[in-house]
């Protein structure tokens, strides 16, 4: 890939599952969930290889990514750094780390920020090879499970779903819960047509697998919003909206 930078470690030949962590100018709160994650992975003798993703955040946070992949490494010594050419986007590095290994039985992401702990992660990885299936995480309140967000972010979290349901014709309880599961075969279907680089990234994933008769399971996990998030709430919004009437055309779904 053109737009690579460098991956550093080298530990991947092994590995059938990939579970990558998106960042951009992220370290602090990477700091903060990457030992939670570190220390789960060791818990549980997962043979998980995980991948901190750049996206293009400059030499001086990549130079903090390889002190904390040190430190992680400690823990968990199946974690690399991957760091982008440039600043694309969510999707486009979460595409570009799991193209490092193309075989991989499993591919996988969690946000940096811990909204999703890492223990539901890890249960979210053992939920789909249990299974066979592809799953992704749901926010959602249940017995187990429960879900703290401020209303604003309820309602836009609502609403982008209603349109992703009219517009895409997808049926999910939440398209853009920061975990998800992939069957590498699933992921292989469609890679192809995957182009939105941003944060529309989950609704094209789920579309494209629905336009390729590809089915899922959705997983309930607890979910506790987290501060210093870039995300916007209306010009994010707004490119997300007009994401969704882009990858319909590219469908050809009705308008």
């Amino acid at each position: 890939m053109a737009h690579v930078r460098a991956t550093m470690g080298n530990e991947l030949e092994e590995a059938t599952t990939i579970l990558v962590t998106p960042v951009w100018k992220d370290s602090a709160r990477l700091a903060r969930f990457g030992r939670e994650l570190a220390e789960a992975l060791a818990e549980r003798r997962s043979d998980v290889a995980w991948i901190i993703a750049d996206d293009g955040s400059g030499d001086a946070e990549v130079a903090r990514l390889g002190e904390l992949r040190d430190e992680f490494a400690r823990v968990y010594p199946a974690v690399t750094v991957h760091a982008a050419a440039a600043h694309y986007g969510k999707g486009s590095v979460v595409k570009e780390a799991w193209g490092l290994k193309n075989e991989a039985d499993w591919l996988a992401f969690v946000d940096a920020d811990g909204s999703v702990g890492a223990d539901d992660m890890l249960d979210l990885i053992e939920k789909a090879r249990r299974s066979g299936r592809s799953t992704i995480a749901i926010r959602k309140n249940t017995e187990e499970t429960r879900v703290e967000e401020d209303v604003l972010r309820w309602i836009r979290h609502h609403g982008f779903l209603l349109a992703c349901r009219l517009i895409l014709g997808v049926r999910s309880e939440d398209t853009q819960c920061g975990a998800k599961v992939l069957r590498g075969e699933d992921f292989r279907e469609i890679r192809d047509r995957l182009v939105e680089p941003g944060l529309a990234f989950d609704a094209e994933l789920l579309a494209e697998m629905t336009a390729a008769g590809l089915s899922w399971d959705e997983c309930p996990v607890n979910w506790v919003r987290k501060g210093g998030s870039r995300v916007t709430a209306f010009a994010d919004a707004w490119q997300m909206l007009r994401a969704l009437f882009r990858i319909r055309s590219r469908l050809g779904l009705p308008g």
